[in-house]
């Protein structure tokens, strides 16, 4: 696997005698490793223990360290451990849940608890549309995944695609401080998963699908849109295609031109292709023509919009 300049935190008990860091770090530059911080973890009279984060451009360049550091002999320098700083981070999970309210006395306790949340929960029995502000409702959002369809990686199932899912919800905290909650799905089945996401829509204030494969994303997406009464978002449809749509508009005004007499071509008729197609023909855009793996397109005209995303996503999904 290629990486770009990953960072890597190889863990070494050294020699306490002079010269043993410098061989070590010899070392590491000659298997083409770039030396980033030194950092003591532990020192007595006869070994130090340091910390020394390393760049590499491969995964194999972690073993040729091990392997070369191996030679100068254990009673010299002893690898304890490697720890690549992306695994690093997603140790025990990227997110997790906090209490918005601390709870110090017996007082707060009887407030946010027993027997003080009886009042609230009576006045949402009564004005259901209350719990939406007095609860997490309106504020959190289903990222919701059956792991077909993970970012680049494919079909990887749901529990491999989790760190997605912890990453989407970051960044709906990060850019709009609304709390996300990934919910994994172990079935690929289309009614399975929309009754599912039905039964648990109560709890949230938006659903986010994400990574679902084509062609099975637009049924669920649209069945969903049509039996709940809040905001259904498949983020590798719709914010692929606004993301796309923003970049073509910066750039025909950089070029001074007009949608409507530019020719467009689109690698892929999947989820993400068939979106960009549709929000382009909303936009203006008359001659586009989405390829998929073998080669086939099939060309729109704006009077032929109405039949694009039935006919694109029936016979035209990606291969």
């Amino acid at each position: 696997m290629k990486l770009a300049e990953n960072l890597v935190t190889f863990r070494l008990r050294l020699k306490n005698i002079p010269g043993t860091l410098g061989k070590a770090l010899t070392i590491i530059g000659k298997c083409g490793g770039s030396m980033g911080n030194v950092r003591i973890i532990k020192a007595d009279k006869e070994f130090k223990i340091r910390d020394v984060a390393v760049y590499i451009s491969t995964d194999k360049q972690v073993k040729e360290i091990m392997d070369a550091l191996a030679d100068l002999g254990k009673d010299i320098v002893d690898v304890l451990s490697v720890k690549d700083k992306v695994f690093e981070l997603h140790e025990k999970g990227k997110i997790f849940l906090s209490n918005r309210i601390s709870i110090t006395t017996f007082e707060d306790l009887a407030r946010v608890y027993t027997p003080g949340v009886a009042k609230v929960c009576i006045a949402i029995k009564g004005q259901p549309e209350l719990a939406r502000e007095y609860t997490i409702i309106k504020n959190t959002v289903a990222v919701v995944t059956d792991g077909t369809a993970i970012l680049g990686l494919g079909d990887i199932g749901p529990v491999a695609g989790m760190p997605v899912m912890e990453g989407k919800a970051m960044l709906f905290k990060a850019f709009g401080n609304i709390d996300a909650f990934p919910i994994l799905l172990n079935t690929r089945d289309v009614d399975k998963i929309l009754t599912t996401i039905i039964t648990i829509a109560p709890t949230f204030g938006g659903i986010n699908l994400e990574d679902i494969s084509a062609p099975r994303c637009f049924e669920i997406e649209k069945r969903l849109k049509a039996a709940l009464n809040i905001p259904v978002f498949h983020d590798d449809q719709h914010g692929t295609a606004i993301v796309c749509l923003a970049g073509l508009m910066n750039a025909l005004k950089v070029v001074r031109k007009k949608i409507e007499n530019i020719s467009i071509v689109i690698s892929g008729a999947g989820a993400a292709g068939i979106s960009i197609a549709k929000i382009l023909l909303d936009a203006g855009a008359k001659n586009i023509m989405v390829c998929d793996t073998s080669g086939d397109y099939l060309q729109r005209q704006k009077d032929q919009y109405e039949s694009c995303q039935g006919c694109l996503s029936a016979n035209h999904q990606s291969k």
